[in-house]
């Protein structure tokens, strides 16, 4: 499926993969038009970034047909939306290409940011926010549902030029158009989700300045206060300083720190718990809106790690079948901890094509940045350091150093018993799913014992007596042979 958005700042093509995993972007590039610049003072689109619009748009379904997107969705957001020769635009769009465009109104934005977070936080509970160029468009969740919603006209281009580019009439402007949804106060405690291309800019610069370990926005959090702080220094900061981040283009350096004021206020205003950035969007949002609802359902780690091993694996070894395996060896989980053994389990045979010398630390790598939806950095970390062990990774290699400190001890051993146990498993299978099943790990009166369904072929070579023994040894038992 192909996605143009035709936003206030961008017009942005994005292609996606295989959705019934997760929505992994095959083709992804955007073009600055600045449709929305001027709205607030003409009441219509920036005349001068309308000719590269319809170019682009037009080029974009043409990259999009010739890659064979069976779905291909137009949608235009806020500037669009707002404009009085709105319309008019989406009429020369439809007239070029044969393609109908989507006006969104401020509540179906909102809904599809829930919806792209949801897909990797089934039950978010807190407040989403979406900061686009032209509007700043909130929904509440709980528990997964929707809840209350709103729009304003707060999208850091149109809050530039409406404060003049003066930063004290910024705060005033924010402060003024964040009063008309008093409701935002409810969610107090609660965590603030934030969601859009400028809040993503926030995102890459805050790990920058906190020198965090994992350069990935998904799922990236602060706390409160920490952001309110971080926020200030953008706010503070002059577009030269700014334009130093890595990635930080001149257009996006000039108006960062409007979102980060707009930002500040949320969590002033708002009082939430805690500040998580989600790597997905509107645009997932849609694509996610249009598939069947027993694959929306599905969980997102799962379904991807399912996706990445049948792309990966040598053989069919499901995540379910190692996870039962595994079972007797991991007693009291939480529900959120079996997810997660259940994620390594799927991944457990994805290096077997790498160089013997380097499975482990590409393994390692790969697992930890893969785009997986609505996961942790400490569980990314968690199940990068399972495969490093599963193929022979140490705990303390310097590789793992720098993700270490996001994991407990209990995490990291835990990690470390279910890598050894992987590698345990496709010693003694090959990872053929019918041998697996003719041995199973058992534990009683401090013993780690191998039994096997049929007593005759008990064999077990030299390399799967260690790491029986090795198995044993991180769970404080004795191995019996």
């Amino acid at each position: 499926m192909a996605i143009i958005d035709i936003g206030s700042n961008t017009v942005r093509l994005v292609v996606y993969d295989d959705p019934m995993g997760l929505p992994v972007p095959l083709f992804n590039e955007k073009v600055q038009c600045q449709l929305g610049r001027g709205l607030a003072a003409t009441g219509r689109l920036n005349q001068d970034g309308i000719p590269s619009a319809l170019d682009s748009i037009a080029w974009f379904c043409r990259i999009a047909e010739a890659m064979g997107a069976e779905a291909l969705e137009l949608v235009a957001t806020a500037a669009v939306r707002d404009a009085a020769d709105g319309m008019q635009f989406t009429r020369q769009i439809e007239s070029r290409t044969g393609h109908a465009v989507t006006v969104l109104s401020g509540d179906e934005e909102a809904r599809a940011a829930a919806l792209s977070l949801l897909r990797g936080v089934p039950r978010a509970d807190g407040l989403v926010c979406d900061l686009g160029g032209g509007s700043l468009d909130v929904m509440e969740l709980s528990d997964g549902a929707f809840g209350r919603s709103g729009t304003l006209a707060l999208g850091h281009l149109r809050l530039s030029e409406d404060a003049d580019g003066s930063r004290d009439s910024a705060r005033a402007i924010v402060a003024e158009r964040l009063a008309a949804l008093p409701w935002i106060k409810d969610m107090a405690g609660r965590p603030l989700f934030a969601v859009g291309g400028s809040l993503r800019a926030l995102a890459r610069a805050f790990i920058e300045m906190t020198g965090h370990p994992l350069h990935i926005i998904d799922s990236f959090e602060l706390g409160n206060a920490d952001a309110r702080k971080l926020a200030k220094r953008i706010i503070d900061s002059d577009a030269e300083t700014l334009r130093a981040f890595e990635g930080m283009n001149a257009s996006r350096a000039e108006t960062l720190p409007m979102a980060a004021i707009i930002l500040h206020a949320l969590l002033k205003f708002g009082r939430p718990n805690r500040l998580v950035f989600s790597g997905y969007g509107l645009r997932e949002g849609r694509l996610i809106h249009a598939l069947p609802p027993a694959v929306r359902e599905q969980d997102a780690l799962t379904s991807a790690c399912r996706s990445l091993a049948g792309r990966s694996a040598r053989f069919d070894i499901g995540g379910d079948e190692l996870l039962t395996w595994t079972d007797p060896l991991f007693g009291d989980e939480t529900p959120q901890q079996t997810r997660l053994r259940r994620a390594a389990c799927l991944l457990a045979d994805i290096g077997w094509t790498e160089h013997p010398d380097y499975r482990a630390e590409h393994a390692f790598y790969r697992v930890l940045r893969f785009p997986f939806a609505g996961v942790g950095h400490a569980d990314r970390a968690f199940l990068a350091l399972a495969i490093f062990v599963r193929y022979h990774g140490k705990t303390g290699s310097p590789i793992v150093a720098p993700v270490r400190a996001l994991m407990n001890d209990d995490s990291v051993d835990r990690a470390h018993r279910l890598g050894l146990a992987c590698r345990l498993a496709h010693t003694l299978s090959g990872g053929a799913p019918a041998l697996l099943e003719t041995v199973r790990p058992s534990i009683a009166d401090g013993t780690l014992t191998l039994v096997f369904s049929d007593p005759g072929k008990s064999f077990l070579s030299e390399t799967a007596r260690r790491r029986v023994f090795a198995l044993a040894d991180s769970l404080g038992l004795v191995p019996a042979y």
